[in-house]
């Protein structure tokens, strides 16, 4: 294994540290949380989409309220086009604003 292959979880030490500050590892039942908006992108060459949609499932297998959207283009960014990026700012923002009245 090269270390380009490595990850935190191959790392004792580096897990136990990681695992402090990890939302998904650190949600906790009976919690009081807002509810939750996730955006990501099918395409992200970063983090694969199935961090959201695991962290999501969770939530809700818990019976905590989520939003979530999943652009089935963009990469990284959530967005390959200004207008796909219009849409995921608009719903932000409107998520944002519903939660800030």
């Amino acid at each position: 294994m090269t270390n380009l292959e490595t990850t935190f979880l191959d790392i004792p030490k580096e897990w136990e540290y990681i695992k402090k500050y990890s939302p998904y590892q650190n949600l906790k039942e009976g919690t009081k949380y807002p509810e939750v908006f996730f955006t990501t992108s099918t395409r992200d060459e970063r983090v694969h989409p199935g961090h959201a949609r695991k962290m999501v499932a969770k939530m809700q297998d818990m019976d905590y309220k989520t939003y979530y959207y999943e652009n089935t283009e963009g990469g990284h960014a959530g967005s390959s086009t200004n207008e796909q990026m219009t849409k995921v700012n608009a719903m932000t923002f409107s998520y944002l604003l519903m939660k800030l009245k």
